[in-house]
């Protein structure tokens, strides 16, 4: 009981931290050097600066945003689950409201230092908010849904998507700005590859000698088979035991763990896995 309390509780604040920290990069960062960070986000800006600049009209952060997130949300609700994207809205609410009451404040006019700290800010808030079980909204739903369908790290394709609206930017407000933000885009990428590893994925090849053991303990913690192979060890020319498997990266510590405590002995190679293909259990958003 008290369980189904507490993860609720660390989502939200997780969420809510995030939020407070993605406007405020907004507020500091992306407003001093006139970045775009891509999404919906830097749409949102592009949206506001184009009626500022041909209207004198200031929209409010807020209203533009929520608006812009609506067919994405859709998207989530029907595509991904119904937790995970209300999560979600709680964290565009509340990114948004932030943004229009935080005042604007200079930490620097060096626009390269901008554009690299602002990402590696913007990257860690978002991971913040997927590990908890949410998304920044916008582009980043698009990109989970992807995920989950093809089974593969998307993060990439969205930066591509990201890319066409800076160039949209630049060729509107001048291609100086929007070429610092895709050196702000790709430093926030960079660390969200860091820090969100849930469509990553680590191979494990573990020498042992107690194979049965080891295949049931991978399998209790991430419902993911494994293959037992017979080999002859070089040096004493007796038979070795080689188990193959394939799990998320998120879960590779956790793996490493169990594994040690079923054979302490075992030797374990773990490999980035660059491609895969074929049947992969990977656990929906719920």
């Amino acid at each position: 009981m008290k369980d189904s309390i507490k993860a609720p509780l660390i989502s939200i604040a997780a969420v809510s931290v995030s939020a407070f920290v993605m406007a405020l990069n907004n507020k500091t960062f992306i407003s001093t050097g006139g970045l775009y960070p891509g999404g919906v986000t830097g749409l949102t800006i592009l949206i506001q600066r184009l009626f500022d600049n041909a209207m004198g009209l200031k929209l409010p952060f807020t209203a533009v945003n929520v608006a812009l997130n609506a067919l994405p949300v859709y998207i989530g609700f029907k595509f991904i689950g119904r937790n995970f994207t209300l999560y979600s809205c709680l964290m565009i609410i509340l990114n948004s409201v932030f943004t229009d009451l935080i005042p604007a404040h200079k930490i620097t006019e060096d626009i390269l230092l901008i554009a690299i700290f602002g990402g590696i800010i913007n990257g860690a808030a978002i991971s913040l908010c997927l590990n908890a079980g949410a998304t920044s909204g916008g582009t980043d739903f698009i990109s989970i849904f992807l995920s989950e369908r093809r089974g593969i790290d998307s993060f990439n394709i969205i930066l591509g998507f990201n890319a066409v609206i800076i160039c949209i930017a630049g060729i509107m407000f001048g291609w100086d700005k929007a070429l610092y933000s895709i050196i702000f885009q790709y430093a926030s990428t960079s660390v969200l590859h860091i820090f969100y590893k849930k469509f990553q994925q680590s191979t494990f090849f573990i020498v042992t000698e107690k194979p049965q053991e080891v295949c049931r303990a991978i399998y209790a913690l991430t419902h993911h088979g494994a293959t037992i192979l017979e080999g002859e060890g070089s040096y004493e020319h007796c038979e070795r035991n080689v188990v193959y498997s394939v799990v998320s990266a998120a879960q590779e510590k956790k793996v490493i763990t169990e594994i040690r405590l079923a054979d302490e002995k075992a030797f374990i190679n773990v490999v980035k896995t660059q491609k895969l293909t074929g049947r992969f259990y990977q656990p929906k958003e719920r």
